[in-house]
């Protein structure tokens, strides 16, 4: 799940950077969309083609997962960040840990802890310092792109949710396939498919595309997906949380950007967050693999 946050923290600065060169959102979302599923595809059909199998009756749930609230987490986020500040679309996305704790524990029967309770609080509050909530002027900036960002939220909320509904009674590999796939059915039916052979790109470019494609998009997602199979909703998404961490620490190392005290009090409060997470290890009797292991029956109250 580190690993996840690290990744997708340099997709953003890589994604903004093919932006800021003249890419559109659409064509850099549908282009990461399309070929990391085809990517994935392959390697299954040559490896375990059994984790392609799914039942008529998963298609449409699928369609749920992949072609509406993957597509859109995806889409969103890029016409956020096409339109306001990526510290600000960053600042209203991780308002999605609190939206998936609070239906986690409200409807699915997770246990409220007060060491998660605490994370939560630690996580958000950490990602307002990282990215300087305190000065960024939301009102000011482009009330679209700030609405995309919200959008953003929610998208990333309902995929985590429902990818966890999915993985009840489907591999983590299948989840990730076909929602990945069914995002790229929508993306390729609301912009002309395969719109990047039309873009004149840099060799430079293609290869910032293909880390958007590979470790950007398939890489992190698989990750992400692996973490909400074994721990769940909640504690996978406030650990995502160390991707603005890692975004800010990218941004000193690369770029020379200061980091402020506050920012460090911030990553601070984040990192912490995650250890106390990892210090309340438990036996989740609901989470996807042990609801899978057990045939996929769920525990009476």
């Amino acid at each position: 799940m580190v690993c996840a946050a690290l990744l997708w923290a340099s997709c953003g600065t890589a994604g903004k950077a093919l932006i800021n060169a003249g890419m559109s959102p659409l064509v850099l979302v549908q282009t990461r969309a399309t070929f990391a599923p085809l990517i994935l595809v392959a390697v299954l059909l040559a490896w375990r083609p059994r984790l392609l199998r799914i039942g008529v009756r998963d298609v449409p749930r699928f369609l749920l997962l992949g072609g509406v609230f993957t597509a859109l987490m995806q889409l969103s986020y890029f016409l956020a960040i096409s339109r306001i500040q990526v510290a600000s679309a960053i600042l209203i996305e991780y308002l999605a840990p609190v939206i998936v704790a609070g239906y986690s524990m409200l409807f699915w029967r997770e246990r409220v802890t007060a060491g998660k309770i605490a994370a939560l609080v630690l996580s958000v509050g950490g990602c307002w310092l990282v990215v300087g909530g305190y000065s960024l002027e939301l009102l000011s900036q482009n009330r679209v792109g700030i609405l995309w960002a919200f959008v953003s939220a929610l998208a990333f909320a309902a995929t985590t949710l429902y990818s966890e509904k999915m993985m009840h009674s489907h591999h983590t590999v299948t989840s990730l396939a076909y929602g990945l796939l069914f995002a790229a059915l929508t993306l390729n039916l609301v912009h002309p498919p395969l719109s990047i052979l039309s873009e004149t790109c840099t060799p430079r470019q293609w290869a910032i595309l293909s880390y958007v494609v590979v470790f950007g998009t398939l890489a992190p997602f698989g990750l992400y997906l692996a973490g909400v199979n074994y721990i769940r909703s909640t504690r996978t998404i406030i650990t995502a949380t160390l991707e603005p961490i890692a975004a800010s620490l990218m941004a000193f190392l690369v770029l020379g950007e200061a980091l402020s005290a506050l920012q460090l009090a911030g990553g601070a409060a984040v990192i912490a967050a995650v250890v106390i997470l990892q210090l309340q290890i438990e036996h989740d009797e609901l989470s996807p693999h042990a609801i899978r292991k057990r045939g996929g029956s769920v525990p009476a109250k």
